[in-house]
């Protein structure tokens, strides 16, 4: 019979992966360092127990997302200032460049309980989602359970520490991000009006076309 602690550890990582408030990345490490000190369970097993919860939580967010986000965005948009033009400008952003954030998303906080929530409601491909999704899950799993694994209690004095050194380059990298995007924003919006054209509701993907070096409108 499988140890709970894998179950403990999957359901934990899941459960804030779909973006309910949890510590799953806590119960990662306490589970990895109790693997170390008592041998009852692998870190392979722990690891791959995690990084399951991690791939199978955001997915469920990710279909939240897909299924509800756009539609909150719509009707409770124009409360908070984001117009149908800036609901295509993220819907654009996502799909040229929603890679990198859900993978990097995993080792942030914040991110990691939102990133895919925002990646469904932005209409992010979903093969494409699955593919950054699952190697941002199996790469944090792996370094915060090998880590705590091979530590022992001393990973409790660096990983607050590491915890908010990753959080502040999150931070710089969000802020940065935001500063660049209000810069540009009219152009890149301009480009998001051409490259996905027609309803909102029916956004379409993002593909490069054959024999050019432009991005233009692709299936999901």
């Amino acid at each position: 019979m499988a140890h709970p602690g894998y179950l403990a550890v999957a359901l934990a990582v899941g459960i804030e992966s779909i973006g309910v408030p949890f510590p799953g990345e806590a119960t990662l490490i306490a589970v990895a360092v109790y693997a170390g000190a008592s041998g009852r369970l692998t870190i392979g097993g722990v690891i791959a127990a995690a990084a399951a919860g991690a791939i199978m939580g955001d997915t469920i967010g990710f279909w939240l997302g897909r299924a509800f986000g756009l539609r909150l965005l719509l009707r409770l948009g124009r409360y908070v200032r984001i117009t149908e033009r800036r609901i295509r400008l993220g819907q654009y952003l996502f799909l040229r460049w929603g890679g990198p954030v859900v993978f990097f998303g995993r080792f942030v906080a914040l991110l990691r309980a939102t990133a895919a929530f925002l990646a469904g409601a932005n209409r992010m491909g979903w093969g494409r989602f699955l593919a950054w999704n699952a190697a941002g899950g199996i790469l944090w799993s792996a370094f915060w359970g090998g880590g705590a694994f091979l530590l022992g209690a001393r990973i409790e004095h660096l990983a607050g520490p590491m915890g908010l050194t990753l959080g502040a380059v999150g931070v710089a990298a969000l802020v940065g991000g935001a500063l660049w995007l209000r810069r540009h924003e009219e152009a890149l919006a301009d480009a998001a009006e051409r490259a996905l054209p027609g309803p909102l509701a029916a956004a379409p993907g993002l593909r490069r076309r054959p024999g050019s070096g432009h991005i233009g409108p692709g299936r999901l």
